[in-house]
């Protein structure tokens, strides 16, 4: 299997810089499957084209490393060696990892520039679906052309290939063309050589977080990238949910306008605002889930002591290498406690703090739980502050693709309505001594409010 890059403009051999590849050398990398191949086939000021070549071994994949059936003739006669499929998806991430995250320390500034590029992918599957390439590609500003040959010429009777040539161009950022193609290619042949794990959700949303929200086709992108795991499928979806759509009003004499910030974002920035304005010095987030709060929050001078805490020890684990915590400066690890524990279990290492988040938490909890809950954060623990975010269930209308009545989460126990939520924290208020500021976050619908809704909680006296 083929795959070229053809970057066409004034001085093109600096593609080397960003792949991090010498035009002049063939560089060969060992997979676990075979081998990848780099080379260039052509090299001038005005054209360069780098080449990923991989050569995988039909009988390292005969063994079971392809996801094929046990014993059989599928094992030795199938297309696994020469289909554009998951293995090319996993050489760009071993070959081109460096250029796909965008860093170019040589060339920082063209890594950030959109170039002239085309990319040409032998052997992908489409199953004979003509407008697949155009539905995937086209959205994200790509010419898609495509060639499509006889299964054999000898035989036309049996018709044409389910495979295609797939040339895509545009005016692209080099990161963003190797993101597009490590989460496209495997949606159009849809089988892993690997086992899928949930694991999975966090590499496509992290490979495709600023383009696939947005994308007319995500839905059925997801879907087949997640063939036979429906599960997954809807996972991901429901995170993608929490991304609001690009607005964009344009004339033909302004300016187009900036790409909105994730619900996500606005959500953790909206905690953070309200954390530094309570004037905590000690935090404690509860039920931390990958840290994205606890990063931000150690940033800040003004917090001197941040405690993660969560009930899974496997998110703690991926956190602490979100968080780089074996790389991490000593005075940014002096500020950090990772901590396992249960929100429904009274725990004295919950106490002494000044405030404490819970971010989008309470509706995982099942409802009977809730007293517990109440009671070990606002009775025992008690901080001066309290920060708590949930969903607005009113609001999931404006989701096209949530079925009506359907939670944004499959592990959603329940979602508030912002009725609901108020009487919930007057509950609190008057039960343990606090005070509550109601805020949204999120655009606001004028008739259903907004997406989240976040509660303050002051200890009174």
């Amino acid at each position: 299997m083929l795959l070229t890059i053809t970057y066409q403009g004034e001085h093109t051999q600096e593609l080397g810089y960003l792949l991090y590849k010498h035009p002049d050398k063939i560089q060969t990398f060992e997979l676990s499957y075979g081998k990848a191949h780099v080379f260039y086939p052509e090299v001038s000021e005005q054209k360069t084209m780098a080449a990923l070549l991989l050569d995988l071994n039909a009988i390292e994949l005969a063994r079971g490393k392809a996801g094929s059936k046990e014993g059989g003739l599928f094992d030795y006669v199938n297309d696994r060696p020469y289909v554009s499929s998951s293995f090319m998806s996993n050489a760009l991430t071993r070959v081109f990892g460096t250029a796909m995250s965008g860093r170019c320390d040589e060339r920082p500034e063209l890594a950030e520039k959109k170039l002239h590029l085309t990319a040409c992918i032998s052997a992908l599957y489409d199953g004979g679906n003509p407008s697949l390439a155009e539905e995937c590609f086209a959205p994200l500003g790509y010419e898609v052309h495509t060639e499509r040959n006889l299964l054999d010429p000898m035989f036309p009777e049996w018709g044409e290939s389910p495979y295609i040539n797939l040339t895509i161009s545009g005016e692209v950022r080099l990161s963003d063309l190797l993101n597009h193609l490590y989460v496209l290619i495997p949606a159009f042949d849809r089988q892993k050589h690997y086992y899928v794990s949930e694991d999975e959700i966090d590499k496509l949303l992290s490979h495709s977080e600023s383009w696939l929200a947005d994308h007319p086709a995500k839905e059925k992108i997801i879907h087949r990238y997640f063939y036979q795991r429906k599960s997954y499928a809807h996972k991901a979806i429901d995170r993608l949910l929490e991304t609001e759509p690009l607005s964009v009003t344009e004339s033909e004499e302004s300016e187009p306008t900036e790409q909105k910030k994730s619900l996500n974002q606005q959500r953790l920035e909206a905690v953070k605002q309200a954390v530094l304005e309570s004037g905590a010095s000690s935090v404690i987030d509860l039920g931390c889930g990958e840290c994205r709060l606890t990063s931000m929050l150690l940033d800040e001078k003004q917090i001197q002591k941040v405690t993660a805490c969560d009930v899974s020890v496997r998110e703690l684990e991926k956190a602490m290498q979100r968080l780089h915590y074996d790389r991490m400066p000593a005075y940014r690890k002096q500020k950090l406690t990772l901590m396992q524990a249960s929100l429904t279990y009274k725990d004295h290492r919950f106490s002494g703090y000044d405030c404490a988040c819970v971010i989008e938490v309470i509706e995982h909890l099942e409802p009977l739980r809730i007293p517990a809950f109440e009671r070990i954060l606002f009775e025992f623990a008690a901080p001066r502050t309290v920060i708590l975010t949930t969903p607005n269930r009113e609001y999931n209308c404006n989701y096209e693709f949530l079925p009506a009545e359907q939670l944004r989460h499959e592990d959603h126990r329940f979602e508030w309505t912002r009725n609901e939520f108020q009487t919930w924290t007057d509950h609190i208020c008057n039960a343990f001594g606090y005070t509550c500021e109601l805020q949204e976050i999120g655009e606001i619908d004028p008739q259903y409010g907004a997406p989240t809704q976040m509660g303050v909680f002051t200890k009174c006296g």
